[in-house]
């Protein structure tokens, strides 16, 4: 089963919400996958609140908890929700603003050379069957057309940002998803 294609970064399965967050990458190239999780309010699924933080209108009065994140500018070039829908916000040619202060391989500013995708999730929430598929279709598209993503280069916001970040948490399954993709490419 396909996920679908890239067109100038762009997914053509994905549900479009274009974010105002991001900017163009530096010269160099695309080598690093970053899984990430997300929910808004922390352990609320299914709620339009996600998109709101990554377009830039998040309704801050909607819960207490997003008083902090007023006037926060950041992005992932995707989402994908509990139900499998994916959402892509910014082009993967694109630099999208989801790493933040992050190093790879002694590399500072991820952001520059990775791509970001959103589980909607919490660390501990564990993660959907539809969310795997989803998941590895989508990395196994950005590997075919960025070949420089490998399987050492899939790592989690907490590898990029240890003590900083914990994402996408222990919940995780590491060894389902890396094995899906290992059968998908042999």
């Amino acid at each position: 089963m396909a996920i679908g294609v890239l067109d100038n970064g762009w997914l053509d399965s994905a549900r479009k919400c274009l974010s105002p967050h991001f900017n163009q990458r530096p010269e160099g190239e695309v080598s690093l996958l970053v899984v990430h999780n997300i929910s808004l309010p922390a352990g609320c699924f299914g709620l339009p609140h996600i998109d709101g933080l990554f377009q830039g209108c998040l309704d801050i009065d909607a819960d207490d908890s997003f008083a902090e994140l007023a006037g926060l500018q950041v992005s992932a070039h995707f989402l994908i929700r509990r139900d499998g829908e994916v959402v892509q916000y910014v082009s993967c040619d694109d630099r999208a603003w989801h790493a933040g202060v992050s190093s790879f391989n002694d590399r500072s500013g991820c952001n520059d050379f990775a791509i970001g995708i959103e589980m909607e999730g919490t660390d501990s929430s564990g993660y959907t069957d539809e969310q795997y598929q989803q998941l590895t279709l989508l990395t196994l598209v950005l590997m075919a057309q960025y070949p420089m993503i490998t399987l050492a280069n899939i790592v989690g916001h907490c590898d990029i940002a240890p003590g900083r970040k914990t994402d996408p948490g222990d919940s995780f399954d590491w060894l389902r998803y890396k094995q899906a993709i290992l059968t998908a490419t042999t």
